[in-house]
């Protein structure tokens, strides 16, 4: 293999595969088609004259000479990422696209009016929002920044806490039968989450007030909880910001001081003197800390 030349599009492909197991995955990941992946590899391994990946049931395992493939691929991709940011990191004009990664309850709930009002304040910045619960790869600029609700940042990143959401019991107004009182919780049935959930602080807190055995509805998402209470399933936690701006709901509890969450704003390190990156962020740490007496459940 070390006597044929491989171009890094060919070390992507072995590198895709690698990581995905399967051609579908790896066509994704290269916003390819199966077939053209199919059809690329095939070609690789006949230019080579040897097996990259066992095709097996399960998947795509590679061949030692695949693993080694990968493995230069992988080492070509970190430079390549590397001087990618260093190069970005020149750009001193607040203008280009900056790809920003949060979760739906985030965007649906808070972040929304305020990426409106930062396109207003920067028509030369264009937005790209992906929306998933995963962080994406900042080193490999699946995302420039992101907007988490966390307790540990990741260490190699860099960024600020820009505010703190706190969170209380929520209950459809349909369920509340005495105007002058609210239900009691001991009556009611509970909304809580499943055991995928990554913020164990609310397993905890539902197990330890003795809510989880009332849990009638469980959901993988906050979006998917949120509704749930929205329709007069049970009663749930949720963040103050998201309760208190649907008239449907009403608060049942105070909000919870061990439930309050930090919301960090994250980018990587060689990307924090970029204009747009850095006008963003600014403005994201202003606009939000400005809301604190709104998401402290106290506005």
């Amino acid at each position: 293999m070390s006597e044929q030349r491989l171009p890094w599009d060919d070390l992507r492909l072995v590198l895709a595969i690698a990581r995905t197991g399967s051609l579908s995955g790896a066509a994704r990941r290269l916003r390819v088609s199966h077939a053209t992946v199919y059809r690329r590899l095939g070609d690789l391994e006949r230019r080579l004259g040897v097996r990259l990946f066992e095709r097996q049931r399960s998947g795509y395992t590679p061949t030692p000479a695949g693993e080694e493939a990968a493995a230069a691929g992988k080492r070509v991709e970190d430079e390549v990422l590397a001087v990618e940011r260093r190069v970005v990191g020149q750009d001193l004009r607040p203008s280009g696209t900056v790809r920003v990664t949060t979760t739906d309850s985030l965007l649906l709930g808070l972040l929304s009016p305020l990426f409106a009002r930062f396109r207003r304040l920067e028509p030369d910045i264009a937005l790209e929002v992906s929306v998933s619960d995963v962080l994406f790869s900042l080193p490999r600029r699946e995302a420039d920044v992101a907007l988490r609700v966390t307790r540990r940042p990741p260490e190699h990143l860099v960024g600020q806490c820009i505010g703190t959401l706190a969170q209380a019991a929520y209950v459809s107004r349909d369920l509340v039968t005495d105007p002058f009182s609210s239900p009691d919780p001991e009556e009611l049935d509970w909304i809580g989450p499943d055991e995928s959930w990554s913020q164990r602080e609310l397993i905890r807190w539902m197990d330890a007030s003795g809510h989880d055995g009332r849990c009638r509805f469980r959901a993988d998402t906050l979006v998917g909880m949120y509704a749930a209470v929205r329709e007069g399933i049970g009663a749930g936690v949720l963040p103050c910001y998201l309760g208190d701006a649907e008239p449907r709901l009403t608060r049942l509890t105070a909000p919870v001081p061990e439930l309050a969450m930090d919301l960090w704003i994250l980018m990587h390190p060689d990307l924090r003197g970029v204009a747009r990156i850095r006008a963003f962020a600014t403005f994201m740490r202003e606009a939000v800390r400005a809301l604190q007496d709104r998401l402290s459940g106290h506005g």
